[in-house]
């Protein structure tokens, strides 16, 4: 149907050139002078026909389809270089990070995302890797989520996206703290995080960037990692606290490579 697609303009013409000279020839009577003009112009015309047919309808089409084969490997080969280089660049943003805050880390690849009804990835390793449950993952930019469960090479990621995952946070400038709770129950990677502060002074203003304030133990989330950038205050007027839109650093449509943090 393709090779078709590409030789029926070039008949298009042929036939149009074929109509025209037929008429010439009819109404000259049959002189040869115009029948001879025809075959001049026509003739080019006719072999070239013949020639494309034959490489569209015969041995041709086999060298398309090895010619389309090899695109089709070069594409794989390009995409793959290309996902190399990006785990390569969050490697070194994981490592960068882990090293600013002194946190010892075990790099994982993610190797499957979403769930029923939740928002989570999962990752290629696990318990025979030192990770346990309850650990904090992130990546270069800062967190992706919590372990929930373990396996002996994989373990489950809730990212902080999803609905049942809830965050402690501090304001990088004020130190006030409060909550984040993520808002999808599926995996859509572009919900933003709910803030609720924790005082009823407290105060917000967008653009204010959000650390993790750390759980007891550091399970599930550490100290120190950044989470994300208020991007709208939404505090109804009586509310008790105030409340934000938060937007988070990482890029949960992008996750390959993250850490698990193991101990500080």
């Amino acid at each position: 149907m393709h090779d078709q697609r590409r030789t029926r303009p070039v008949l298009i013409a042929l036939l149009i050139v074929a109509i025209a000279l037929i008429t010439i020839d009819f109404r000259d009577g049959g002189n040869s002078s115009a029948r001879s003009l025809g075959g001049r112009i026509f003739g080019p015309f006719e072999h070239l026909g013949g020639d494309v047919t034959g490489w569209f309808g015969g041995g041709g089409s086999a060298e398309i389809t090895a010619l389309q084969r090899q695109n089709d490997e070069l594409r794989a080969e390009l995409a793959s270089s290309q996902t190399a280089g990006q785990d390569a660049a969050q490697l070194a943003g994981l490592f960068h990070l882990s090293i600013n805050h002194g946190y010892r880390v075990v790099a994982a690849t993610v190797i499957a995302a979403g769930g029923d009804y939740s928002d989570t990835v999962t990752i290629g390793a696990g318990s025979s890797d030192g990770i346990a449950a309850n650990e904090t993952v992130l990546n270069g930019d800062g967190l992706v989520g919590a372990v929930i469960s373990v396996t002996r090479s994989t373990a489950t990621v809730q990212l902080a996206t999803d609905a049942g995952a809830t965050v402690g946070i501090a304001a990088a400038g004020s130190g006030q703290i409060g909550a984040l709770t993520g808002t999808a129950d599926s995996m859509t990677g572009t919900a933003p995080l709910k803030l609720t502060m924790f005082s009823a002074t407290a105060t917000l203003k967008p653009g204010e960037q959000l650390v993790t304030f750390g759980s007891v133990g550091g399970r599930p989330y550490v100290p120190g990692v950044p989470v994300g950038r208020v991007t709208a205050v939404t505090t109804k007027p009586g509310s008790l606290t105030p409340t934000a839109l938060v937007k988070p650093f990482a890029d949960f449509t992008g996750l390959g490579v993250v850490g698990v943090v193991v101990s500080k």
